[in-house]
């Protein structure tokens, strides 16, 4: 399931997430399932067409990721692969960051994040007239919808809903890894 709000020229994606990493780090190995968030630039092309036509809308580059994951095998729950990407390389995340905070209430330390826009962009390449002079306080007055819908999918994944191996698919993802997700 994909969920997106979108704000001046900023906008924010969440999408359940079944994930088989083919090269685990240390303690990471095995399928994880959970809610995949990302605060991406948006842009809105030339519209063609008459006046009613549809407006073109570009989910664009992400900027900011929250990986709210665990183990498919753990207990519900567990958040034992919580974490957040506050850099990307062009569409790459950076480094990992693990905030134990994420762990013990991640909806709520998400909420917050979306909060500080500025904070989330601090430290990134983002250039300062890529965001809209309104994009913050929009995405904090947001915030509380966001979490509740991210509360939701989390709930959903945990419940066997959502964030579940692609039909036909392996757990183990023979080496090459799986990844179903829209994000």
């Amino acid at each position: 399931m994909l969920c997106a709000w979108g704000f001046e020229r900023v906008g924010v994606v969440a999408s359940d997430l079944y994930f088989v990493d083919p090269n685990p780090g240390p303690g990471e190995g095995g399928a994880e399932h959970g809610v995949r968030l990302e605060v991406r630039l948006l842009e809105r092309p030339p519209r063609t067409g008459s006046v009613y036509a549809a407006q073109p809308i570009v989910i664009d580059r992400p900027v900011w990721r929250a990986d709210l994951l665990e183990t498919v095998e753990g207990p519900p729950g567990s958040g034992d692969r919580h974490h957040h990407h506050p850099v990307f390389r062009g569409w790459e995340p950076g480094r990992r960051d693990y905030d134990e905070a994420i762990r013990s209430n991640p909806v709520s330390w998400l909420e917050k994040q979306l909060t500080d826009l500025p904070s989330l962009l601090a430290g990134t390449d983002v250039p300062a007239d890529a965001i809209g002079p309104d994009d913050a306080a929009q995405l904090a007055a947001a915030a509380p919808q966001i979490a509740t819908t991210v509360a939701g999918l989390l709930a959903q994944v945990r419940a066997g809903e959502l964030g579940r191996a692609p039909s036909g698919g392996s757990d183990a993802g023979g080496g090459a890894g799986v990844r179903a997700s829209w994000l």
